[in-house]
């Protein structure tokens, strides 16, 4: 049977009914990739798993919540929706908006957006508002001219969205057969965490796991208001993503960390990049900046014990390496090798470089 997207195959689960016109773009049935090279250099025996959420149709995992707040927003008669982005959200909300046919208005915080992903909101014709400001002044924002103007919030405080991140745990333990002993997520927002814990509970409550993780969240130090335990003005981090200082599900957020047993940390965007890069030439899977957070922090706590030798794991990487290539090549520091079109020249750079 063709795979028609996440609502269609999870739409006993999810808040829809035969009326319900579906928002979607094929998004969801991601990747669950077992690291093969990236274990053996931490010297404990462990299983990680990375979910590649970076293959949905924009190149993100906000396309899991994006089909739920869209599919809704048109289900309640909006014609237009709004949201606050640092990218991601940004680029999936243009995406969606234009599949239903309706106008999408996106927030971006000046100069502190990835091109990427500002080149899929502009492609896909959302109205882009670019303020003089960052992540949480765009949020306060499209909260207060959601009470003026007649536009549907599709931000992670939009609850639909929720329901569509979640379906990311049911994949999860349909493929692992069992919830993993530890998932690993980066933290922005914190709706992903929330969500993912959302669906754990539920399929261990309806008997399909036997268990639920332990939720771990991590940040970038410059943004790390969970880490402080306070709220952040002023945030900085080379990844973009989770570069947002007041979180919209901080309740939730804290009420996962206290059910699961699991905790927040905070890594140095040196260490995110490092292990950006060390995915990519390890395992040959690309993901963004904000992406290898969870990786960085897992790698991290299986060396210092604090993940249990023996545990599986599982990484989420919420986004494409593509949505920051700028960032990803100024990792790079070999230089092109420049040739004349000669057989023998050829042979040479290969041979010099084997």
């Amino acid at each position: 049977m063709r795979y028609t997207g996440l609502i269609n195959h999870y739409k006993d689960r999810l808040p829809v009914n035969e009326n319900t016109r579906f928002i979607s773009l094929g998004e969801g049935n991601t990747p669950l990739i077992r690291l093969e090279n990236i274990p053996a250099l931490l010297s404990k025996k462990v299983d990680i798993y990375v979910k590649y959420e970076g293959l949905n149709p924009t190149g993100s995992f906000k396309d899991r919540g994006m089909t739920m707040a869209v599919t809704k927003a048109v289900e309640a008669g909006s014609k237009a929706i709004i949201c606050a982005s640092t990218g991601n959200t940004s680029a999936s909300a243009a995406a969606y908006a234009a599949r239903a046919g309706i106008k999408a208005f996106v927030l971006i915080p000046e100069g502190k957006i990835a091109l990427g992903k500002l080149a899929q909101a502009m492609i896909h014709g959302a109205v882009i508002i670019q303020i003089k400001g960052n992540f949480d002044d765009g949020m306060r924002l499209v909260k207060e001219v959601a009470e003026h103007a007649p536009v549907s919030i599709v931000n992670s405080i939009n609850p639909f969205r929720l329901q569509g991140q979640k379906t990311a745990s049911f994949e999860i333990v349909e493929e692992l057969g069992d919830a993993p002993d530890y998932h690993c997520l980066p933290v922005g927002n914190a709706g992903n965490i929330s969500a993912h814990w959302m669906g754990y509970k539920e399929y261990q409550q309806d008997g399909k796991a036997t268990k639920t993780p332990a939720m771990v969240g991590y940040q970038a130090e410059g943004s790390a208001p969970f880490k402080k335990g306070e709220m952040i003005d002023n945030p900085e981090t080379i990844a973009t993503a989770i570069r947002i200082g007041h979180p919209q599900s901080w309740d939730l957020a804290h009420e996962v960390e206290r059910e699961s047993n699991g905790w927040f940390d905070a890594l140095s965007d040196a260490d995110i990049l490092s292990a950006q890069k060390l995915l990519t030439e390890k395992e040959g899977i690309f993901c963004e900046p904000a992406s290898a957070t969870s990786l960085a922090g897992a790698m991290r706590d299986i060396k210092s014990g604090k993940i249990s030798e023996g545990s599986k794991i599982v990484c989420t990487l919420t986004g494409h390496g593509l949505k920051d290539p700028d960032t990803a090549i100024a990792q790079c520091s070999d230089e092109m090798i420049n040739i004349n079109p000669v057989m023998e020249e050829v042979k040479n750079a290969i041979l010099d470089n084997m």
